[in-house]
């Protein structure tokens, strides 16, 4: 079965560094594009960045553009999300998901593209 696991979220402060990783497993990851999300309390869920299989092709949202990194390694089976100069609005449980579908690179990272789910990692920014 489809296991997707994150890790890497915490604490931190506002202008500061935090690196998730997500794991996939039970699928060939090559075949899938991968995303993270996120959800605040209360905030509809947002597409914050995608990759696409070959990770020659990715997307940001506006919120994160110049501040997030995107990458993967296909032999690790792992996508990561690296985010820079953090602030108190990116505070949310984020989630990556593993999905057949690429929109491009201006095409967004639409929730329901992508079929597997891993139970989210927090990350709070305190300013």
């Amino acid at each position: 079965q489809v296991q997707v696991v994150e890790s890497g979220g915490g604490l931190v402060q506002a202008g500061g560094s935090l690196r998730l990783s997500c794991t996939a497993s039970g699928l060939i990851f090559d075949d899938y594009a991968m995303g993270w999300f996120r959800q605040a309390p209360g905030k509809e869920r947002e597409g914050v960045s995608c990759i696409r299989w070959s990770g020659g092709s990715t997307y940001y949202s506006n919120s994160v553009k110049g501040r997030f990194t995107i990458s993967r390694e296909n032999a690790k089976n792992t996508v990561y999300l690296q985010m820079n100069s953090l602030k108190p609005e990116d505070t949310a449980m984020y989630y990556c998901a593993a999905g057949r579908i690429w929109r491009g690179r201006y095409g967004g990272c639409l929730g329901d593209d992508f079929g597997y789910w891993g139970q989210g990692t927090q990350v709070t920014v305190s300013s």
